[in-house]
């Protein structure tokens, strides 16, 4: 048999990991490396061992920073999955409310993210946003700056208002998979619209959703420039969240003790992500 000429498939490969080793593999080398030197400048610093990661994993801050952006994330993905399918079930599947639809919902995902904070303390303000108006007229005592149940439905209702539109678009385009035959099979077993739900929308958005699941959890996560724009991590830290303090240590110059949190922060969210993948990638199989 003649020998073909075609490159072995690895060697197609080699572009994309290249990409991969620069932009990615050799910056987070570097960050590992200066985990273990107390930093002055990069010319001048002094090897201090595993100490970085022994004071934040011994540090009751770390530990409460973890529970309020884990408690966040939650939050998060507890009102914008149910909302974002909701919405998704809603839009029309054709003509020109489907499409003005679809640009509405996108139109917050192309806001850059620095903006989101300044869009939403001007809608709030007593005086000039429309919301902080709506609010003061009906006697509602809106205070995010010192109430901290406040500061948090600020940063969730911005947060949804930002993603729940990626949710919506990618059950959206589950829902837009199924053949109408299903509906028609549906209705002829006299299926409740619970039924349908469960047993033909659902399967059809199930792949979508659990990857939109895993991008937003991991952005909600590690969530920074809205909280950090709202409050600044207040009242009284409570909404202090992981990346709030790598970002503190980043302003202060502390690259050292910032690199073993960056460190740390990757290793959790690497364990996350290889565990959603396990669960996915057996599930898959046993189908």
């Amino acid at each position: 048999m003649a020998r073909t000429n075609r490159p072995h498939p690895w060697m197609m490969l080699l572009p994309a990991l290249a990409i991969l080793v620069v932009v990615g593999v050799v910056p987070l080398l570097i960050v590992f490396h200066y985990s273990f030197y107390d930093i002055f400048t990069l010319q001048s610093r002094s090897w201090v061992g595993t100490q970085w990661y022994q004071d934040l994993l011994t540090s009751d801050r770390f530990y409460d920073s973890l529970a309020r952006s884990l408690g966040f994330s939650a939050l998060a993905l507890s009102i914008q999955f149910p909302l974002g399918i909701c919405i998704a079930l809603m839009i029309p599947r054709s003509g020109p409310v489907r499409t003005g639809t679809l640009v509405l919902l996108a139109l917050p995902l192309v806001v850059p993210w620095n903006m989101i904070p300044i869009i939403w303390l001007s809608l709030i303000d007593a005086d000039t946003g429309l919301i902080g108006q709506a609010i003061t007229a009906v006697g509602w005592e809106f205070d995010y700056k010192f109430n901290a149940i406040h500061t948090w439905a600020l940063i969730a209702v911005m947060d949804t208002w930002h993603w729940v539109g990626l949710v919506a678009i990618l059950s959206y385009s589950g829902l837009a998979s199924i053949s109408p035959s299903h509906y028609q099979a549906a209705a002829i077993d006299q299926a409740s619209r619970w039924q349908v739900f469960r047993w033909v929308e659902l399967p059809a958005m199930r792949g979508v959703l659990l990857m939109a699941f895993l991008l937003r959890f991991m952005d909600s996560f590690m969530i920074y420039t809205e909280a950090f724009g709202i409050n600044a991590g207040g009242p009284a830290a409570a909404t202090s969240f992981l990346t709030l303090d790598l970002g503190e240590e980043m302003r202060g110059f502390d690259y050292g003790p910032a690199s073993a949190r960056s460190i740390v922060y990757f290793a959790m969210t690497a364990c996350v992500v290889w565990v959603f993948l396990r669960g996915f990638s057996r599930e898959e199989s046993g189908r």
